[in-house]
């Protein structure tokens, strides 16, 4: 995780967080154009997210229904006016992603499949969001209408050669996607928080609900070839999972979804 120290001013933030804000040392760590994310180092620390209106509320509402299980940060406020803001506690630790983790890539592979399959067989009938596959298809169906995906990643994307090979696969395939798990949404080794190999929470669960296992499982296997640079972790992987517990078959629909992801 990034932190870029950054002078603010405060007036351009809503009252909620100026208590927060006042003295305190202020760090840029976003990782993404779609929202904004600063680092308050005061107290314990505590991150606050910027985003349009209306963008953040399933984050907010995930992210304390993943503190109640004891696996996300504590939500101190959440504020949609212009925009939305959302302001969590620190989670101590360092994410998957820290130098220390990936120079023990096999115990960190061998961690991040054992967390996964945690986080999956947890009771998830009480999930505010029960429709993360509705929600799932629905979004790839309207970003191949708008042509809103990352054409530079043909030839050859997820293992398609184009939009309409992939296209033709949800369109048969799609309806084959359970609600069989409690999904992070986006389950990458930046997301995940390790205090000394032991997970103490995770981050961004703006995607997730309750859905079908092998969004995370595909995540987990890309995750793990980008930042590692190697193919050599997915058997590794899906053998620490379960191999019982992966259908292929999926995986390669859940890979057309992501296409347009």
């Amino acid at each position: 995780m990034k932190l870029t120290p950054i002078e603010i001013n405060s007036c351009e933030y809503p009252k909620e967080f100026k208590s927060f804000l006042s003295g305190a040392k202020i760090y840029d760590s976003s990782c993404s154009p779609e929202a904004r994310v600063i680092f308050i180092d005061k107290d314990g620390g505590y991150f606050l997210k910027s985003a349009p209106k209306g963008k953040l509320e399933q984050e907010a509402v995930m992210t304390r229904y993943f503190h109640i299980k004891g696996l996300s940060a504590n939500v101190l406020e959440y504020v949609s006016e212009q925009q939305d803001w959302l302001l969590t506690e620190k989670i101590y630790g360092d994410d998957g992603v820290a130098a220390k983790h990936l120079e023990q890539p096999k115990r960190l592979c061998d961690l991040f499949a054992e967390r996964l399959i945690m986080l999956h067989e947890l009771d998830f009938s009480d999930c505010p969001v029960q429709n993360h596959t509705t929600r799932y298809l629905e979004n790839a169906e309207h970003n191949m209408r708008t042509e809103n995906y990352n054409k530079s990643n043909f030839p050859d994307s997820f293992g398609y050669k184009n939009a309409e090979e992939a296209w033709a696969v949800v369109e048969t395939h799609g309806n084959l996607l359970q609600n069989n798990a409690l999904l992070h949404g986006d389950y990458c080794l930046p997301n995940i928080i390790l205090n000394d190999w032991n997970l103490s929470g995770f981050i961004d669960v703006g995607h997730a609900g309750a859905g079908d296992r092998h969004v995370d499982i595909f995540s987990g296997i890309w995750t793990l070839f980008f930042n590692l640079q190697t193919h050599n972790f997915r058997r590794r992987f899906l053998d620490a999972y379960g191999r019982t517990k992966v259908d292929e078959d999926i995986l390669r629909i859940v890979a057309a979804i992501e296409v347009f992801g």
